[in-house]
C-alpha cells in the first residue's frame, strides 16, 4: 500500500484551518439551541452528529484519535473513526465536540466545542483514563511548578516566580471530592481556588491568557484525553503542563501498552503529549471567560471562536454572523 502524504505546517494551516472552525461552529450552534432543557445527552449527541457532517467533508484522511467514549450514544466520533476524503493525506483528530455537557444543560457559563488537527503521530494516544494534572501558563522559567510537589510548594513557587505573595495567585480545580486536599492545601498557602462545576479542558486552556481569565494555574485529576486535547492548545499559546496516567484497571493498562506507554509513573510534558504541529479550534456555546457563546438574534446567528496554532504561536478570534436558515 502506497504511503500517505503528509501535510507540513504550511498545509495544516491552509487546509484545515477554516474547516476545523467550521466544525466547532456547527457543533456550538446545534448544541446551543438545547441550552438550558436539562438533556446533556440530547445536546451532545446534536453537538457530535454537527461536527461529524462538517468533519466529513475535510480534504483529508482524517482520523479520530480524542474522541468520544466507547459507551456513547453515538459512535460518530469515536477513537479509530475517519472521515473525510478518503484519498487525502492522513491527519489525526482530537475533538470535544460539547466540552461541559452539565453546562450547556444547565444554561451555565463555560461550554465549550473543540477540535484539534495535527500531523500523523502528533497526538499522545491516551487511554480511556484519568490524568493528574499540574499547568500554568507562558512566561515562567521552566519546571517552576511540578505535579510531584506538594500544592502548596507549587502555589509558593509560582507566586515567586510571578513577583506577587500567595494571596495574588488564583488556581482552577474542578470540583470534586478527590480534590479535597488540593482545595485545602491551597488555601492554607493564601492561594484564592476557582472551583469549576464541570469542563477541565477549559480549565487548563485558562492558565494561557491570566490577564483575561484570572486563572495563574490548574490543578487536578481529569480525563487523560481531556488533557492532550488541553496540552495541544498549551503547544500552541505558551505555557507548561504535566500529566501522568492514572491507570486503575486491566482494561487501562493494556490499552496503554497497546499505544506503547510502559510506564505508568512517567510524566508527560506538553511537548510529548503533542509532539508536531496542530491547529485547534474553540467556540463558545455558552459565555464563558474564554469567548462568548452562541447569540440567537433576529434570524441570525452569531458565534465567537478561538484560532490556536502551533506553528506560529498565534491566536485569532473569529467572529461570525449566518442566516439562522444556514
Amino acid at each position: 500500500m502506497a504511503q500517505l502524504p503528509q501535510l507540513d505546517s504550511a498545509s495544516i494551516d491552509r487546509l484545515l484551518t477554516i474547516e476545523l472552525a467550521r466544525a466547532t461552529e456547527r457543533a456550538a450552534v446545534a448544541a446551543a439551541r438545547l441550552r438550558g432543557r436539562g438533556d446533556e445527552r440530547s445536546a451532545d449527541r446534536a453537538a457530535v452528529e454537527a461536527m461529524r457532517e462538517e468533519l466529513a467533508r475535510l480534504p483529508v484522511r482524517g482520523r479520530i484519535v480524542i474522541g468520544e467514549a466507547d459507551d456513547a450514544d453515538s459512535s460518530h466520533l469515536q477513537v479509530g473513526a475517519e472521515l473525510g476524503a478518503a484519498a487525502g493525506p492522513l491527519v489525526e483528530l482530537a475533538v470535544a465536540p460539547l466540552e461541559g455537557a452539565t453546562l450547556c444543560a444547565k444554561d451555565m457559563t463555560g461550554a465549550l466545542a473543540i477540535a484539534a488537527a495535527a500531523t500523523s503521530g502528533t497526538f499522545l494516544h491516551a487511554p480511556d483514563s484519568y490524568m493528574d494534572k499540574i499547568a500554568i501558563g507562558p512566561g515562567y522559567p521552566e519546571g517552576v511548578v511540578d505535579l510531584d510537589r506538594d500544592p502548596a510548594e507549587n502555589v509558593r513557587a509560582l507566586a515567586e516566580a510571578k513577583g506577587v505573595a500567595t494571596n495574588g495567585i488564583t488556581v482552577c480545580v474542578l470540583d470534586r471530592p478527590r480534590h479535597a486536599g488540593i482545595i485545602s492545601t491551597c488555601r492554607k498557602a493564601g492561594a484564592c481556588v476557582r472551583l469549576i462545576s464541570d469542563g477541565d479542558v477549559a480549565g487548563i486552556i485558562f492558565v494561557t491568557d491570566p490577564s483575561e481569565t484570572g486563572v495563574d494555574m490548574y490543578l487536578g485529576r481529569g480525563g487523560a484525553p481531556e488533557g492532550v486535547l488541553a496540552a495541544a492548545v498549551l503547544r500552541c499559546a505558551g505555557g507548561q503542563m504535566q500529566g501522568r496516567l492514572v491507570l486503575e484497571t486491566p482494561e487501562q493498562r493494556a490499552s496503554a501498552l497497546r499505544h506503547g506507554l510502559t510506564d505508568p509513573r512517567k510524566k508527560y510534558g506538553v511537548a510529548e503529549m503533542v509532539t508536531g504541529d496542530v491547529v485547534v479550534c474553540v467556540t463558545g456555546v455558552t459565555d464563558g471567560p474564554l469567548v462568548d457563546g452562541v447569540v440567537f438574534d433576529k434570524g441570525r446567528i452569531g458565534t465567537e471562536t478561538l484560532v490556536y496554532r502551533s506553528a506560529t504561536g498565534t491566536v485569532r478570534c473569529i467572529g461570525a454572523r449566518r442566516r439562522a436558515s444556514v
